[in-house]
């Protein structure tokens, strides 16, 4: 189809989200599903794009395996109905709180075979960490958002379950004493896997969040240690057990029923409670230990114009502003962009739009 259509084209996932703003008939991956190789004692998994998370999660979490950087699912944030896929999740880069301790989704994509704007099937990668095989599109591919190719099949790096789960809880912290208390668990040798600020939690005021993970005996010892770390902040509290308040974190679900716009804003974890003194924000929440935040604004509000110059970018992830989703580039990098462009999508019909 790609290499004899005359428009341009909407590469379509699952269907959970509509970010970016862009034109032309629909393509869908759901029909190239199915997982074609598992091999647990290789950390091993290859499947096609439009496979389901949910079914890989399944045959992993049957092996005492999981997908590492716990991408996040955004139907709740967006209202969507769709089913969140393999191929979506690597297109779009999709990553949750566990990434500052493991990596994000690139770094566990292993290879992809990916057809181009001409119709080209191109596969690249393997099923190793330690590929040799040239310029390394894995990466390239991985929050192309479909714009350089459209992906049939991906295969991933997998890591063992854990055994348990500890969360730290800080109460009433100002946002520059939560992310210097986040720092400090981060920069410690006891293993925090993720690191979240909320200015105003569930009951209203500010909770600060810690997790960590592993065998129940290695995580109370690291809780303790935690604890004493940290206890110039306050009182630590500590709740051991399955972690499911962490979904809430990946999943951004405190904006759920709250009108207004979503940004997404990656910075500087030290230069981010000064930002967010900038966005007048109708709600605020912190992950990365401070380096993305998650901003509600009033619907229509371009935060890029109130937030002026800083060192990140700023995407638009629900609502309508007129203005470009995602950070418009630096005159260099979008030269390479352009490039890049005009080597895979030649025609410039895939996902036309999406990312200008």
């Amino acid at each position: 189809m790609i290499a004899g259509t005359q428009g341009p084209l909407q590469i379509k996932g699952g269907g959970t989200r509509f970010v970016g703003q862009f034109e032309g008939d629909r393509l869908s991956t759901a029909g190239l599903s199915g997982i074609s190789l598992y091999e647990p004692g290789a950390l091993t998994i290859v499947a096609g794009a439009g496979t389901p998370i949910a079914e890989i999660e399944k045959t992993l979490a049957a092996e005492n395996q999981r997908l590492a950087f716990e991408p996040m699912d955004h139907r709740v944030l967006l209202g969507t109905k769709g089913t969140p896929t393999l191929g979506g999740m690597a297109a779009a880069n999709v990553s949750g709180p566990r990434r500052i301790s493991v990596g994000a989704c690139r770094d566990f994509m292993l290879g992809v075979r990916f057809v181009d704007g001409a119709g080209t099937i191109i596969k690249n990668g393997g099923r190793v960490m330690k590929n040799v095989t040239g310029y390394d599109l894995v990466k390239l591919l991985a929050g192309s958002y479909g714009t350089l190719g459209v992906l049939t099949e991906v295969s991933l790096k997998v890591l063992p379950d854990v055994e348990c789960t500890g969360t730290l809880h800080l109460h009433g912290l100002t946002d520059q004493q939560a992310v210097a208390a986040l720092s400090s668990a981060l920069g410690s040798p006891f293993e925090a896997t993720a690191a979240a600020h909320f200015p105003k939690g569930p009951s209203g005021d500010p909770v600060t969040l810690l997790r960590i993970e592993g065998f129940e005996t290695s995580v109370r010892y690291r809780a303790g240690k935690l604890q004493e770390l940290l206890k110039s902040y306050g009182t630590v509290d500590v709740t051991i057990g399955d972690g499911a308040e962490w979904q809430a974190v990946r999943d951004v679900t405190a904006f759920a029923d709250l009108g207004g716009d979503v940004w997404r804003v990656s910075v500087k974890p030290s230069a981010a409670p000064e930002l967010v003194a900038r966005m007048d924000a109708k709600a605020v929440q912190y992950d990365w230990g401070g380096g993305l935040i998650w901003a509600l604004v009033e619907e229509g509000r371009d935060l890029r114009a109130a937030l002026g110059a800083y060192d990140g970018h700023a995407t638009l992830i629900r609502g309508m502003a007129e203005v470009p989703t995602f950070q418009p580039q630096a005159p260099a990098l979008a030269a390479i962009t352009a490039g890049l462009r005009a080597k895979f999508d030649p025609r410039g019909i895939l996902n036309t739009g999406m990312m200008t």
